[in-house]
């Protein structure tokens, strides 16, 4: 598989992370609310729970009623029917053993209950049926047949009836009045003799239960999903806003239309949108020194190049014209000494434009920094790097232990060396102290040269910033030595700086401070 093809495959598993985040706060919070919106199916459950607990109700009442009519005098009979009608609220039928209708009670006496016309209720009533019968389509509950009452008076219209007679024990039946509310039906033998009780019950009550528990749950979700979303909103605006602002702001930074462009850093705010806030404008302003300072260091290589060409093109253009020999040596001299200080320079250019890039990937290592200084010393003095100058080391107790690269630390003493020597005069002296102290290495280069003014103590490690005695021959240093030192210094996390010798004698004092491994 190619990387093109791997790259789409994850942008198409990555697919659902791109809604915005405003989308995703909301969804997540309405999810949770989505699922308390669904206990609305839950109801169902509900509702066949007071359905069964009916059911056994009706089976109770009409197997003691068929046993209190059983056996009665037919007055007797009248009464109960009346009386168990009227309390129960229910409709009470006796059939004999050929179906024919002996008893009503709703003839002995007023109805206890009356059905429903749909027709005369008001609309909110419709609605409610139409979410009923929503519901039941959604929950996929089992069709229940509806509720009629027949013009005859035969047990063959009510089959739970004819059952009973056949299986001698009561049989129930649901069905569903005009306006969807429950009938429950029980058929229960009386006796012996072939007749059977039937009991009706309108559980209106069931059907109004469950529609208030639903409307119930209905407006806690809604008034839970709104305040939800309003909460959602609230907290995509805090988080979403400020992240557009940082957008906005480092892509204006990004086409450099705008150079006075400031990344907000939200100080008032001291959550993790703050710190990225902080943290990208400190990017951003880092960038940026980054990026005026290579334009400065490219102005400044573009400077530093062009007097050693202008002066080689000079030489070289007056070598066609020159008959004398000993000029033209002269010359010759010229052009070989602007080569080799153009040779310099471009090294020395090179070596700091990696600098950084090298040391930002390292890994440190622990660095013994009086063995590492013991060396460099002794490896100037077998290539005769010291002039015939008098090098003197002092160190204190302890270890000396730095976390560092070796070559970039060898070559910061290696430059503080080469500056100490190149000032020196001859016959003089340099002295390297090594000491601990506060959590720090110090080292101190000190020689016995004409020292640094201290209005330049600071500018000798600026690039191309050389401050060089008149006798030393013009172009013989880069000027970079202590800027490198310094750079290699900063990404130790350590310090270089130019100070003046304490006993006020002649000369400079450099001092290098790394942490202490």
């Amino acid at each position: 598989m190619t990387a093109t093809n791997q790259h789409r495959r994850l942008e198409r598993l990555a697919f659902p992370l791109r809604a915005s985040l405003t989308a995703r706060i909301l969804a997540v919070n309405i999810l949770a609310l989505a699922l308390l919106g669904g206990g609305l199916f839950f109801l169902d459950s509900y509702r066949r729970q007071l359905l069964e607990e009916r059911f056994q109700l009706a089976q109770s009442e009409a197997q003691i009623s068929a046993d209190a009519l059983a056996g009665a005098a037919r007055e007797r009979q009248e009464d109960l029917l009346r009386q168990i009608g009227q309390d129960q609220q229910l409709r009470l039928r006796v059939y004999d053993r050929d179906g024919a209708l002996l008893l009503d009670s709703f003839e002995l006496g007023p109805p206890s209950f009356t059905l429903i016309d749909p027709q005369s209720e008001p609309w909110y009533q419709h609605t409610a049926r139409l979410l009923d019968i929503g519901m039941d389509w959604m929950v996929g509950a089992a069709p229940i047949p509806p509720y009629r009452e027949h013009e005859g008076a035969n047990a063959e219209d009510f089959e739970e009836v004819v059952q009973a007679r056949t299986r001698k024990r009561t049989q129930m039946r649901l069905r569903y009045a005009p306006d969807r509310t429950p009938m429950i039906t029980a058929a229960a033998p009386m006796g012996t003799d072939g007749k059977i009780l039937l009991i009706t019950r309108n559980a209106i009550d069931i059907t109004q239960d469950v529609r208030d528990a639903r409307q119930t749950l209905a407006i806690i979700t809604a008034l839970a999903i709104f305040i939800s979303v309003q909460l959602s909103l609230y907290l995509a605006r805090t988080i979403v806003k400020p992240l557009r602002q940082l957008v906005r702001a480092t892509v204006r930074v990004r086409l450099g239309r705008e150079r006075a462009v400031e990344v907000p850093r939200m100080t008032e705010r001291r959550d993790e949108i703050g710190l990225l806030a902080r943290a990208v404008s400190d990017m951003t302003s880092a960038l940026r020194e980054r990026i005026d300072a290579g334009e400065s260091f490219a102005a400044d290589v573009a400077h530093e190049i062009k007097n050693p060409l202008a002066s080689l093109r000079s030489a070289l253009e007056s070598l066609r014209h020159v008959e004398d020999t000993d000029l033209r040596d002269r010359l010759m001299e010229i052009a070989a000494h602007d080569v080799r200080r153009i040779d310099r320079l471009i090294t020395e250019i090179a070596e700091a434009s990696r600098i950084d890039a090298e040391l930002s990937r390292a890994v440190f290592e622990r660095v013994d920094l009086a063995s590492l200084v013991e060396n460099v010393v002794r490896s100037r003095e077998d290539r005769g790097g010291h002039a015939g100058l008098k090098i003197h080391m002092e160190q204190s107790a302890g270890d000396m232990d730095v976390l560092g690269v070796p070559l970039r630390i060898e070559r910061v003493v290696e430059n503080l060396l080469e500056n100490a020597v190149s000032f020196s005069p001859p016959g003089g002296s340099i002295t390297l102290s090594l000491a601990r102290m506060d959590g720090m290495v110090r080292l101190e280069v000190v020689d016995d040269g004409p020292g640094i003014p201290e209005a330049e103590r600071g500018k000798v490690f600026e690039r191309f910033h050389s401050l060089r005695p008149e006798s030393e021959n013009f172009g013989d240093h880069s000027g970079l030595g202590l800027a490198i030192a310094r750079t290699i210094a900063e990404a130790h996390d350590g310090h270089l700086t130019a100070q003046s010798r304490s006993n006020n004698q002649p000369g400079a004092r450099l001092v290098l401070e790394l942490p202490a491994a």
